[in-house]
């Protein structure tokens, strides 16, 4: 299986690209998360420079963050300085719409922008709406100032539900999901995809590759697998969970009622230490700061050995090759690991493990 890694947008990020690329891994991604990490144009502008071979991707954009032309000519500006390394996540915005204390676009939405997207990153003219507005654009300029030639990467963000998949189908696209290592939902987000795909024109150029993010660690003889270590590794993807489940239990209870009596309790407990509630209007201030970031070791009771276990990659080196194996069997083209405690530590244990 192939290895990327994601990162936050933040200055002195080139130097990871750059220390990612000599290790052979094959993409380096930084979130579009606006009120929590920097600018993931600037982050990869910065990316494509320092780098020559690796491709770099957005993960994830949102039609609720960015209007269509402003994200094409942000993709195609980043294409003409890393021609055809260029991957771009599009999804309903969960995280980024969440931290503004906003519900995620619709999956109608997000397949309107990622066909615009596709259009106009190929340099062809598409439709353009506000309100009851429609108007037909494309690019009036191209050459040096984009580059529509060279083919950019379009993957859906897809969680456990069926339409981002279907999305992806009718789009001819891939598929990125964020924690999702069960083999059993990745067979059916890929059966999914491909009963929407039939009948659908497709560009014969295009992508359809599958990626997880997830965390990675290896474990050292004797250690405990939910040991302080593992925790600190892992925990950033755990309270990102619980901050989301405690931020939508509200307004979609379903997805809390999917998480076990222990798990829903590490929820109550989380809004008790932030100090907010599920209905609360301003929670997501009080929830998401550090998001996706290295958690304080006084949380480390809310990083659930269960949800350790969903969510991340932890064992012996067998025990990890095992796991990675079942997802590639199931369609998974590459691993992505978030790394937040040494990241270059941790990308180059990655690139030992899988290249």
């Amino acid at each position: 299986m192939r290895a990327g890694v994601v990162v936050a947008a933040q200055p002195g990020v080139e130097d990871l690209a750059v220390r990612a690329e000599e290790l052979g891994l094959h993409s380096f991604w930084v979130n579009d998360t606006p009120m929590v990490h920097g600018d993931p144009f600037v982050a990869l502008s910065l990316c494509a420079k320092a780098t020559s071979r690796i491709r770099l991707g957005i993960g994830v954009t949102s039609p609720a963050l960015r209007s269509a032309p402003a994200a094409a000519s942000g993709l195609a500006s980043l294409n003409a300085l890393a021609p055809g390394r260029i991957i771009c996540g599009v999804g309903t915005g969960n995280t980024a719409r969440r931290t503004l204390g906003m519900r995620p676009t619709t999956a109608a939405g997000l397949e309107n922008f990622t066909a615009a997207l596709q259009d106009l990153c190929a340099g062809r003219s598409t439709e353009y709406r506000e309100g009851d507005r429609v108007r037909g654009i494309r690019f009036l300029h191209a050459g040096a100032h984009v580059n529509t030639a060279d083919p950019i990467e379009f993957v859906v963000a897809a969680l456990l539900g069926p339409k981002a998949a279907a999305v992806a189908g009718r789009r001819g696209t891939g598929l990125i999901s964020f924690g999702l290592l069960d083999p059993t939902a990745w067979h059916a987000l890929h059966d999914t995809r491909r009963h929407a795909a039939q009948g659908a024109p497709h560009d014969p150029d295009s992508r359809a590759d599958s990626y997880v993010v997830t965390s990675l660690h290896l474990l050292d003889e004797g250690e405990d697998p939910h040991g302080d270590a593992a925790r600190d590794v892992t925990g950033h993807l755990v309270l990102s969970l619980l901050a989301f489940t405690a931020d939508t239990a509200a307004d979609t209870p379903a997805f809390a009622e999917q998480l076990g009596p222990e798990e829903r309790e590490a929820v109550r407990r989380l809004l008790d230490r932030r100090g907010t509630t599920s209905t609360a209007p301003d929670r997501h201030t009080k929830l998401y700061p550090n998001y996706l970031g290295r958690i304080a070791p006084q949380d480390r009771d809310l990083v659930l050995p269960s949800l350790m276990n969903t969510l991340a990659l932890v064992g012996t080196r067998d025990d990890l090759l095992a796991r990675i194996t079942t997802l590639e069997q199931a369609g998974v083209d590459e691993l992505l690991v978030q790394p937040v405690i040494d990241p270059p530590t941790e990308m180059a244990q990655l690139a030992k493990l899988l290249i």
